[in-house]
């Protein structure tokens, strides 16, 4: 029996095990891995101390991190993905995709979220095939060709800037009229000579042949577009990773966790706390994941205290 089970790798679940070891909290750590959603990100620029830093040495720090104060304190579950979580009498159990289960007194979800799908005609089956959810991984097959990017807020901006640097083409897409990400990426991004941006677009269907796709959508004048191109890059939102809790917690309208801002406790049940994009609140930075972990941490280790 652990005391608290974390589960997610990211700012926030390695925020709240560096401080569950300094308060000498048994704890397991349940992630298949590290790093969450910016691993994905050629730059964060705004993780508080470090004003350049890519993805996936952010993800080696927050892991040597842990490490470094885990000792015999915090079991670190790397590899591992929580399925249920699940309450049992007064304590937890955690299912795993190992089929392996740990029991805790107390959890915390930190488990981020997950990129939501370009669901129109066409769509599934060219993925992996001319559609792609990741630049970073995918962004220098596509060098010298044109790509087209969906999506209107940071995180398209920021593909796009990654492409920019060996594309021969972008060209920026999203449904509304404004784009929604920070006017100095904004500004930035557009102002490359290889850049091009169409806002107003409503997607009817991708068709055409393995990385060859065309783009069909609806200009803001009703017309038919087919935008041929030679990869489409694919970002317009997160969906929370909350399944394993779906029955357990309250969820918002978007599948968020819903939390006591004071103190980040789920509502609906006793004993289990949730921080970073799986819940509903207000702002989602990497900053702020790891401020409401530790948060929820402190108020963690006083319930603890208290039975």
């Amino acid at each position: 029996m652990y005391d608290l089970a974390i589960i997610g790798g990211g700012p926030a679940g390695v925020a709240a095990g560096v401080y569950a070891s300094r308060k000498r909290l048994k704890t397991i750590f349940i992630t298949e891995s590290f790093g969450g959603q910016s691993i994905d990100s050629q730059d964060v620029e705004n993780w508080i101390g470090t004003p350049h830093i890519s993805g996936f040495d952010l993800a080696e720090a927050l892991k040597k991190h842990l490490q470094a104060y885990a000792g015999k304190v915090v079991e670190i579950a790397e590899g591992s993905r929580a399925n249920l979580v699940e309450k049992t009498g007064q304590n937890f159990s955690i299912n795993t995709n190992s089929g392996k289960k740990f029991e805790a007194k107390a959890v915390l979800i930190c488990s981020g979220s997950h990129r939501r799908k370009l669901e129109i005609p066409g769509a599934a089956s060219l993925e992996h095939k001319g559609i792609t959810y990741c630049a970073s991984c995918d962004g220098p097959l596509f060098a010298d060709k044109d790509t087209l990017v969906i999506g209107g807020g940071n995180a398209a901006l920021e593909t796009a800037a990654q492409l920019l640097a060996y594309a021969k083409s972008v060209t920026i897409l999203q449904r509304s009229d404004n784009f929604r990400a920070d006017p100095v990426t904004l500004e930035k991004v557009l102002a490359n000579p290889k850049m091009k941006a169409i806002s107003g677009a409503d997607f009817i269907e991708v068709k055409g042949e393995p990385f060859k796709p065309i783009l069909v959508y609806k200009n803001k004048n009703g017309e038919t577009i087919e935008l041929p191109t030679d990869g489409i890059f694919v970002e317009i939102g997160l969906l929370p990773s909350t399944e394993l809790v779906k029955n357990l917690v309250k969820l918002n309208q978007y599948g968020q966790i819903m939390v006591d801002p004071k103190n980040q406790r789920a509502l609906g049940v006793e004993g289990l706390w949730a921080a970073g994009d799986c819940t509903d609140g207000l702002y989602h930075q990497n900053n702020i994941a790891a401020g409401d972990a530790v948060k929820a941490l402190e108020d963690i280790y006083l319930w603890l205290a208290m039975k």
